[in-house]
């Protein structure tokens, strides 16, 4: 059973293993640098996977590049086609708000600059897009 939005299968959460019958629970380990490493180019068809850094900007990438496809900026990767869904677009926006406000102080001025930029970037294009604000 997967829980909605979570990408989690019944019984994950958190690092632990839920085994309802018996109730016990064990700690999954923290996945290192060589895991995620793949093991043989023929694993994966067309070579390697890639695999972005583990760094601030590749979370903020993962609502920033979805918000560009929902304002219709870019080609949606699955359908090749570009379409505008300024609901789910505000919904990005608004958590890439939330995520600045709760790592306020905790970034580096780099990481902070980058983040203010993407949301100043999607702000105005989505009132632009819902004609708040014309130019």
């Amino acid at each position: 059973m997967r829980y909605r939005g979570l990408g989690l299968q019944a019984g994950e959460a958190n690092g632990l293993i839920f085994r309802p019958r018996n109730c016990k629970m064990e700690t999954r380990e923290a996945m290192t640098d060589d895991d995620a490493k793949i093991k043989d180019d023929a694993e994966t068809p067309g070579g390697p996977e890639f695999l972005p850094p583990l760094e601030f900007s590749s979370v903020v990438i993962l609502l920033y590049f979805p918000a560009l496809v929902q304002l219709g900026l870019v080609e949606d990767p699955a359908t090749g086609e570009r379409h505008e869904n300024l609901g789910l677009a505000k919904r990005n926006i608004d958590l890439l708000d939330l995520l600045k406000d709760r790592t306020k102080g905790n970034l580096e001025a780099e990481e902070q600059k980058f983040l203010d930029g993407v949301i100043d970037q999607l702000k105005l294009t989505y009132l632009k897009k819902a004609d708040i604000v014309k130019m």
